[in-house]
């Protein structure tokens, strides 16, 4: 275990008093205290001046496959630590592992990997499993495999969900194909997140699916219908709907940059939540890779499928929440609710992540102004620190 750190001369996002400048006490892995004023450190902690810096709370992303080489689907602890490691240099302190549309056997591998999977000090955590199919719609399917596609299946959910140690947090599906309500009433009961995502179903069917529990859609704009003068669709359901929270992939290529404006413009920032939807080559160099069995070419920004269709991301967190800081109106504190206390909220784990209070995690990033990273601390232990001799990393 580190020592313990002592955070001072930062402008702290705080939950409960908003920004003020002062410092703040980590002990092990928790936010031990917040003062307005100085204190003398203790002697035997770790002191970090955030002289001209903004302390916030880390980003949580709960949607993302891969990055560094690993993918989740490779079902090895390996494949979790190297995604942990990685992710803390981008901001991200923690994560949903992604799964893809694959077969069940497949599915089951990776998932019976995530419950045995331990996080570690250091490294950004798991805190679960967002199911991302295979109860979609085939005409949606974006980069997942059409072959392994599946009908809303109760049983095999739970089979799964047993079998991820009641690990899957988020599942992605197309509410159209679950025409009675029954398979999204017993997720949401069972206290899964359900998001409408891969999905053919128009403004109707996706209003119909909220009674049911229906709260979130899947990277908005993407693998759904967009705004048509007589159906509003998917996205215009996102406008409407304030049942509804809704990913979005702030890359400026999956959403251009106009349509982001527009749905920030809209929504605000109390209804999204910044994700990466990454694959394995995020962080890499440009070349051939694969997600879901599939051969992917990414280049320097982006990802696709032999046909042409977007295959996930190599979206960096810090590059999503700085296309957002562009946006006209946006601010770090619109950041800070996208990126982390949105999530948080969306997934029930609010009481220790997502905010600067004390007693909670002390996942915390030492930004600038631009949120350039300089500090990146997970659950109490510095997990990256920018390189002064390279100050563009």
């Amino acid at each position: 275990m580190e020592n313990d750190v002592y955070i001072k001369n930062a402008a702290i996002f705080t939950e409960e008093d908003g920004v003020i400048n002062g410092s703040l006490v980590i002990e092990e892995t928790k936010i031990k205290a917040i003062h307005m004023e100085e204190q003398t450190p203790p002697d035997d902690v770790t002191v970090i001046d955030g002289e001209g810096l903004n302390l916030i709370p880390g980003f949580i992303d709960g949607h993302i496959h891969g990055a560094a080489g690993a993918d989740v689907m490779d079902a090895t602890e390996e494949a979790l630590d190297t995604m942990a490691g990685a992710l803390p240099e981008e901001g991200t302190t923690s994560f949903l592992a992604t799964t893809i549309t694959q077969s069940p056997q497949n599915i089951s591998k990776a998932l019976e990997n995530v419950a045995v999977y331990s996080s570690k000090q250091g490294k950004a955590e798991v805190i679960g499993v967002h199911l991302e199919g295979p109860f979609i719609e085939a005409s949606k399917k974006g980069a997942q495999p059409l072959e392994y596609i599946m009908g809303p299946d109760i049983d095999q959910f739970k089979y799964w969900q047993e079998l991820s140690g009641n690990s899957i947090k988020t599942t992605t599906m197309a509410p159209e194909h679950d025409t009675t309500g029954e398979f999204i009433q017993y997720l949401y009961q069972s206290g899964v997140n359900v998001s409408a995502g891969h999905t053919d179903a128009g403004f109707e069917a996706i209003k119909k699916a909220i009674p049911y529990g229906l709260r979130q859609l899947t990277h908005l704009c993407n693998a759904m219908n967009g705004i048509h003068h007589r159906d509003i669709g998917a996205v215009g359901a996102a406008f409407q709907l304030e049942e509804i929270r809704a990913e979005l992939i702030a890359d400026g290529i999956h959403v251009s940059p106009e349509m982001l404006q527009l749905i920030f413009s809209n929504l605000g920032s109390e209804r999204l939540i910044l994700i990466t939807d990454a694959m394995r080559a995020k962080c890499l160099q440009a070349g051939n890779y694969e997600l879901g069995g599939q051969p992917v070419t990414v280049t320097d920004d982006r990802a696709v499928l032999e046909d042409g269709t977007l295959a996930g991301s190599i979206l960096k967190m810090q590059q999503g929440a700085q296309q957002m800081l562009r946006l006209e109106n946006a601010s770090i504190e619109n950041v800070v609710q996208m990126a982390s206390e949105n999530p948080a909220k969306q997934l029930n784990i609010f009481d220790r992540k997502g905010s600067i209070r004390t007693g909670k995690d002390a996942d915390l990033l030492l930004v600038d102004d631009n949120l350039q990273i300089k500090y990146t601390i997970c659950r109490g232990a510095v997990a990256y620190q920018e390189d002064e001799s390279d100050g563009n990393h």
